[in-house]
């Protein structure tokens, strides 16, 4: 009778012990939740500032960090919460961090000021960072190598589309309700995920229990992250003096190099340095990286666009920006399904590609362009991201050994973090070039569109042109790295391949 499987691993697993299609489609649901919360809430108050703003009588800095705070809390926990996932397990930090999504939504939506909001959003980031960072895990450890890339691909649009749908989501609610409600429809989802997962999940990896905590390399990339986060948001966005952006670079430099010597000694350390000598893994992360500086402002720089240029009402450019998601999740799973059967790297490197076209055909935009020019680029744009995004996230979680893909999928996560932080700073700071300071303080903010579009259209387009141009360059530099991954070595595919029937 001990030996006699339970009706729920019966259930769950065929005889030869793999997943069964209930499970994996349980577990590909439960996870495209909540990387499809944590998408929406990392966007859902670009469109809502002002009016945030307004109602806590919050200034310009904070202002800015109502938007910059959710980025840096998840940010820079991701790479923590993989390891504690390696040691504890995938599922239990999965089910608490939407446990802590869900009291961080509470919080935010009855923030009385400006400094509670701020705290209260870098708490809702740290359930997100769980989210994010161990979805990618969880999903690997359940499909086949096979159905992998279709997998991730699918979660993979859960977040992209999250992060698109929370500037119509935020129109809509304001255009009815008050901001606060911008976060009270987190919490019944959150309160079902929560309990949805706790109730279906279960671990599918051994967690390494014996292995100890470092805490010194916890410590050292936490101020690593945070203040190189906050040097460049301080330059990008002319906070104070050069010394205090100056004095955070500093720090960052000299928490990092002591991350570095930490991680050489520790006998568990935060970043398995092992990683960074596969091949693919770092190639598919360096093209990430690189990639989300060149399109992670791309979303704020067509709503800007469509708002200050074309005259379209918050709620109006949301759903114009719609081609955009279409295209994108229109090809995303066919690519991953593709990638499946011929490899990741043509794809993700083609869509690269794709993805420089599309960027420097928005380089054309002028004040004059009609609607249906912008959504053709829009369409180039999400078809690109659909061919690389699920390749290059199946290339580099297949590539790493099972009882690493924690660790892996917070490195993942935290460079993709960053690299969407820094598009934000690249954007402002290459404006500057061509606009007066006040002025972009004035449209980062949403304020006084109709001054805005009266006397600056033209030369706000124009400015935006010379944006694109640079993010395509940048962008085009993410090609090296992906066509340059090469192929899976065999010792990992026999790892990760399902044994015969």
């Amino acid at each position: 009778m001990l030996n006699t499987p339970s009706p729920r691993r019966n259930l769950e697993f065929g005889s030869s012990g793999r997943l069964d299609l209930q499970y994996k489609w349980t577990v590909l649901t439960v996870t495209t939740v909540g990387v499809l919360m944590s998408g929406i809430d990392s966007r859902i108050v670009v469109i809502g500032l002002p009016t945030v703003a307004a109602a806590l009588k919050a200034d310009a800095e904070q202002a800015i960090w109502f938007t910059q705070a959710y980025i840096i809390g998840s940010t820079v926990a991701l790479l923590f919460l993989g390891r504690v996932s390696d040691m504890y397990g995938r599922v239990k930090i999965y089910n608490a961090g939407f446990a802590i999504f869900t009291v961080g939504s509470l919080l935010t939506s009855v923030s009385p000021t400006p400094y509670f909001f701020i705290a209260a959003r870098i708490f809702q980031g740290l359930g997100s960072a769980a989210l994010f960072s161990n979805s990618a895990a969880i999903i690997t450890d359940a499909f086949p190598h096979g159905e992998l890339g279709t997998a991730l691909g699918i979660n993979s649009i859960a977040f992209r589309a999250g992060s698109m749908f929370g500037l119509t989501l935020s129109g809509l609610i304001l255009s009815f309700f008050d901001w606060r409600y911008l976060f009270y429809v987190n919490i019944p989802v959150g309160v079902f995920g929560t309990l949805w997962a706790h109730w279906r999940l279960h671990e599918q990896n051994e967690p390494e229990r014996t292995a100890p905590m470092d805490w010194p390399g916890f410590v050292t990339f936490t101020f690593f992250v945070a203040f190189l986060l906050l040097g460049l948001t301080y330059a990008a966005y002319g906070i104070g003096d050069s010394t205090y952006f100056s004095a955070f670079f500093v720090v960052s430099f000299v928490s990092f190099y002591a991350f570095v010597r930490f991680e050489h000694a520790h006998p568990a350390p935060l970043l398995d340095f092992s990683l960074v000598h596969i091949r693919e893994f770092m190639g598919a992360v360096t093209a990430q990286l690189i990639n989300a500086m060149s399109w992670g402002a791309f979303i704020l720089l067509i709503s800007l666009y469509l708002q200050l240029v074309k005259g379209l009402s918050p709620l109006s450019a949301g759903l114009a920006i719609v081609p955009f998601d279409i295209a994108m999740l229109a090809v995303t799973p066919v690519s991953g399904r593709l990638s499946d059967k011929f490899g990741t790297r043509p794809f993700a490197t083609s869509g690269l590609a794709v993805v420089t076209v599309s960027l420097l055909l928005m380089s054309t935009l002028g004040a004059d362009t009609p609607y249906a020019t912008l959504l053709v680029f829009m369409v180039v744009g999400g078809a690109g991201m659909g061919l690389f995004n699920a390749p290059n996230m199946s290339s580099a979680m297949g590539s790493v050994p099972p009882h690493r893909r924690g660790v892996a999928s917070g490195f993942r996560a935290t460079f993709f973090n960053i690299g969407f932080v820094l598009s934000f700073n690249i954007v402002i700071l290459v404006l500057t070039f061509y606009l007066p300071y006040p002025l972009i303080t004035q449209i980062i903010a949403s304020k006084g569109a109709q001054v805005t579009i009266n006397a600056n259209a033209a030369r706000f387009a124009s400015a935006l042109d010379n944006v694109f141009l640079v993010l395509a360059a940048i962008n085009t530099v993410a090609i090296l790295p992906s066509y340059l991954r090469g192929r899976r070595a065999e010792a990992v595919q026999q790892v990760q391949s399902p044994e015969p029937d």
